[in-house]
């Protein structure tokens, strides 16, 4: 099948597969209390005239938190100042980013997309033969980003989905989490959301760690409670992190 053809079925895959997500109690609700409060925060005027240096401290923000995330947690100020050679905050930095410049390879081609982001993040971690090749639940992959394309399902839904099906599976050596997080974020910048990559949700996650934790591993047993747990927590970190993009934004005007 064509890449053309495959964006066509997964369009239509997506709505099959996820909206019976939208039925589960609590779940759409959240979703759209997140993403009103990210188009709140994406009005800031400080976006207006410092966005490049919003989107910087973002970035940082969202590599810090990811690496310690994947137990690798260190203190902002130093990582900023360059103390930290760490390879999985390195390898954070980098996947942080390179979003950007991977939207569009993430619309028409998620696989390479992954597969870039593994490489990004895992060099230095594993060895040079295993960067950006899947390891384990390559079938189950493919079926997962036949969801991932943009579609009329929301982006959120769609973010939290591809973020705890990597999680679940693992398909990568070294530090997966750095690599779901990552992903989670293009889908959300792909679908329109946030289409600079002004949302730092690992930032979220970090700060429900605890239930981040709870919640993948009730979202990896498939079950609605299960399910709808994770995507709750999903949108609760979006909200934070959207607090947190407008106190970037105050620091900024400061």
């Amino acid at each position: 099948m064509d890449r053309r053809s495959g964006d066509r079925r997964g369009h239509d895959y997506a709505p099959r597969m996820l909206g019976p997500l939208l039925e589960l109690a609590g779940v759409a609700t959240d979703l759209d209390q997140a993403r009103e409060a990210v188009d709140s925060a994406l009005r800031h005027r400080a976006l207006r005239r410092s966005g490049g240096a919003v989107a910087a401290e973002v970035n940082l923000r969202s590599a810090v938190a990811s690496a310690a995330l994947e137990g690798h947690g260190y203190d902002r100020e130093d990582v900023r100042a360059g103390f930290v050679t760490d390879p999985v905050v390195q390898g954070a930095l980098r996947t942080a980013a390179a979003l950007a410049g991977l939207v569009d390879v993430w619309s028409a081609a998620p696989r390479q997309a992954l597969a870039r982001l593994h490489v990004l993040a895992a060099r230095d971690v594993v060895d040079e033969a295993s960067l950006g090749r899947p390891v384990a639940g390559v079938a189950r992959l493919d079926t997962l980003l036949e969801t991932a394309v943009p579609s009329d399902v929301p982006a959120l839904l769609r973010a939290a989905v591809v973020h705890g099906e990597l999680l679940a599976v693992r398909p990568f050596a070294g530090p997966n989490g750095v690599v779901a997080r990552a992903a989670a974020r293009l889908v959300l910048m792909a679908g329109g959301l946030d289409p600079r990559g002004l949302l730092a949700v690992e930032v979220g996650h970090l700060a429900r760690e605890p239930e981040y934790v709870g919640a993948s591993g009730a979202f990896a047993t498939g079950t609605p409670d299960g399910l709808r747990a994770w995507l709750r927590h999903h949108a609760a970190a979006v909200r934070l992190a959207a607090a947190e993009l407008e106190a970037v934004c105050d620091e900024v005007t400061r």
